[in-house]
């Protein structure tokens, strides 16, 4: 009997060895997870007021820690705790329609939302391409991690029109997803991208020249029609198991010569968004993180829809569209709550909103919608 007891443990302890040594290999070589900063892109790093002992900081007192115990809670919680998380059955979205996208040039803002943060924009003729997720997977393997949800017509580079800019938030999987930038690396020319993320982007085949790197509150201007500018947010980042604060996360102000956007990327409610209101004097659409919460868990790197609600009205934004929902199931609450929390609290204080179908091409303020779409679906 003791034989055979001490014949599993070493079974057990052999097994454990090979998984970790797998994981280390895995984390060590695939292409997927990107590479550190190192030489120049090393010293851009260092140079951030942001960054310090190796890390970056937020503005304000941040609670990031996750610890192993909470992990294995919030890990039962989504294994066990299925029940409408989902869509149950398959959503109706529009079929992108490029051609038409290259026929309006109207001086409204056109805009486009794929789900969850992954949104297409125009405005005085440039066409952007924010946060582009097009993979099956919002996670680091092929095989596991949340799947897109069952849309009638998912989006894929091949369908896209031209595109003259990509910006990404930060480097987290929803939103920075290498099958995707990966296709798009030979179609466009210009990438902006946060302090340390375009490291991940040369180690995927990017040219170094056509990657712009940003600290917070550093603008570019594209032509003489357009200005970007990098604002502070309120979240972390990392893709490995290692790299954690590594590289820098922010919000993109894209102004064209008429109109001003707010694309928030990811953040947790913060007086920022009251400072960045103050210093751009409003927005004419504001597209606002809104899914992926959880009070008790996460409750300072994501916002509540409640919060989104109020970070827009601190920007003074005259419309505002959430994002961050819709697609993938990164959170412990129902698929449809966010957008039905959001509404009920914009409406409450007068907030106007668009809440489009995936896929339609809508001139923004002139079409500006608010479908409900999501009451058809369980």
């Amino acid at each position: 009997m003791y034989k055979l007891l001490k014949m599993t443990l070493l079974t057990i302890v052999i097994a454990t060895l090979a998984i970790i040594v797998l994981l280390v290999i895995f984390f060590k070589t695939a292409p997927q997870i990107g590479e550190f900063s190192t030489g120049d892109r090393l010293e851009e790093v260092k140079g951030s007021s942001q960054y310090k002992d190796g890390k970056f900081y937020n503005s304000v007192k941040t609670d990031t820690e996750f610890p192993f115990t909470k992990y294995i809670k919030v890990m039962y919680q989504f294994a066990t705790n299925t029940k409408g998380r989902e869509p149950e059955e398959q959503i109706e979205t529009f079929a992108f329609d490029a051609t038409g996208w290259d026929s309006r040039n109207e001086d409204e803002i056109l805009l486009t939302w794929f789900g969850h943060s992954t949104v297409l924009i125009k405005i005085n003729g440039k066409t952007i391409l924010a946060d582009p997720v097009f993979g099956e997977r919002a996670s680091m393997f092929s095989f596991m991690g949340p799947k897109k949800f069952d849309y009638s017509h998912h989006m894929n580079v091949d369908q896209l029109p031209q595109v003259d800019l990509i910006i990404i938030s930060h480097d987290h999987y929803d939103h920075l997803d290498y099958p995707t930038i990966s296709l798009l690396k030979d179609r466009v020319k210009q990438f902006y991208v946060p302090l340390g993320v375009a490291s991940h982007l040369e180690s995927w085949g990017i040219p170094s020249e056509n990657i712009k790197t940003f600290d917070w509150w550093d603008e570019a201007a594209p032509d003489d029609n357009i200005k970007l500018t990098f604002t502070p947010t309120r979240h972390f980042s990392g893709r490995g198991l290692t790299d954690k604060f590594t590289t820098l996360w922010g919000a993109w102000v894209i102004e064209g010569s008429n109109q001003k956007i707010y694309f928030s990327g990811d953040s947790g409610y913060f007086p920022g968004f009251k400072e960045i209101g103050e210093k751009f004097d409003g927005f004419d659409l504001a597209l606002i993180e809104c899914g992926a919460y959880n009070k008790e868990n996460w409750p300072d790197i994501h916002m509540m829809p409640e919060q989104s609600v109020q970070a827009a009205l601190d920007m003074k934004a005259k419309i505002a569209m959430p994002i961050h929902w819709g697609k993938f199931n990164l959170g412990l609450h129902l698929w449809k709550d966010p957008i039905q929390r959001f509404r009920k609290t914009a409406s409450t204080n007068n907030l106007s909103t668009h809440t489009p179908v995936v896929g339609e091409v809508l001139s923004i303020p002139s079409e500006a919608k608010n479908s409900d779409w999501w009451k058809r679906y369980e």
